[in-house]
């Protein structure tokens, strides 16, 4: 995970061999005679290993995730010519041998000539819901739709490890909402198909490895977080329902002093009045409440709230000690599962 956030940073053995040394000697200059060179040798081999790992991963899916990026690009802005627009027209036989092939269910025949004689699509999201209606999926896609919403977001920070969780922790939000069986399966056999179809001229077995690599790591990401949901869901209602209306002065008093000691530059943001302090902490709570509720109408809400905050010129590295004086003040009052539920929120 570390070595997929250092994608975009040319990590190579000098520059590797530089920061370990840079590493080990502040080491021996804060711990003296107490760093043995057992541990000397302990922490050069970690630090070799970490640099290795990020010049490996790099190496190995650099490619593959600029591969990601340029045919989305590609199918995203697609014209298709009479060449292309020939493979909407086959006859049932050869949608049946590719139904087989994929092992979709079958589709009503006439529905499908139905299709095939429309628009021809001209992006991924209208190919996507073509070839959805062909194969027979023309009923229970709301969650399909979900993705859709999300999907370019997910491709173009594919590189970029924490966007990408973000993304998949929005989107299992919302996909918890869903009554309909999901299964992921069936979006990844579209979503391929699909691809093919946009970019025929450069689909290669690169592209097809890329491509069901990606699907499943989201797969997996969306999958363990949807496992979670349900559970930290009802602790953070819990949590906040159980406070009292003189515990919540207390709690944002606590957050704001533990702030203050960690990030003294931080207190230049917040002038206000003691009752305005005590208004963003309380909006601070409902916005974790609320984006179980309703999470794609809290992620534009929360997107616009920031807009309006540029101006401020407030500091990224200043996002996470207020995170953590956060959880540290929850932890005080909370069980350990409730603190770790509001921080990842």
């Amino acid at each position: 995970m570390l070595s997929f956030q250092h994608l975009d940073i040319q990590v190579t053995g000098p520059r590797a061999a530089v920061f370990r040394d840079a590493i080990v000697e502040l080491l021996e200059m804060e711990l003296g005679s107490a760093l043995t060179p057992q541990v000397k040798a302990g922490f050069q081999a970690i630090l070799n290993y970490s640099a290795g790992a990020m010049i490996y991963v790099r190496r190995e899916y650099s490619d593959r995730i600029q591969l990601l990026r340029t045919s989305w690009l590609a199918a995203m802005h697609a014209r298709l010519g009479q060449d292309e627009e020939k493979d909407f027209t086959n006859d049932d036989k050869e949608l049946e041998k590719f139904r087989n092939d994929e092992g979709l269910p079958d589709p009503n025949s006439k529905r499908a000539k139905k299709i095939q004689a429309t628009k021809v699509p001209e992006n991924f999201n209208e190919m996507f819901l073509f070839n959805a209606a062909v194969m027979g999926f023309h009923t229970g896609i709301e969650w399909m739709m979900q993705v859709l919403d999300q999907f370019e977001n997910m491709v173009l920070n594919a590189s970029n490890v924490n966007r990408l969780q973000e993304e998949c922790d929005v989107l299992a939000l919302r996909l918890i909402k869903i009554k309909e069986p999901i299964v992921f399966s069936e979006f990844k056999a579209i979503m391929l198909a699909s691809l093919r179809s946009l970019v025929p001229k450069v689909w290669g077995v690169e592209h097809e490895v890329a491509w069901t690599w990606f699907w499943d790591n989201l797969e997996r990401m969306i999958k363990a977080q949807i496992g979670q949901l349900k559970g930290q869901q009802r602790a953070v209602e819990r949590f906040i329902r159980n406070l009292s209306e003189e515990s919540v002065p207390e709690l944002c008093r606590d957050v704001y002093r533990r702030f203050f000691e960690q990030t003294p530059s931080g207190q230049n943001y917040f002038k206000q009045s003691t009752t305005r302090l005590y208004f963003i902490a309380g909006k601070v709570l409902e916005l974790c409440m609320e984006i179980y509720q309703r999470p794609r109408d809290m992620v534009e809400d929360i997107s616009a709230l920031g807009l309006r905050h540029v101006g401020y010129g407030i500091l990224t590295e200043h996002f996470s000690p207020f995170v953590e004086a956060w959880s540290q003040a929850i932890y005080a009052r909370s069980p350990v599962d409730i603190s770790a539920t509001m921080s990842n929120l």
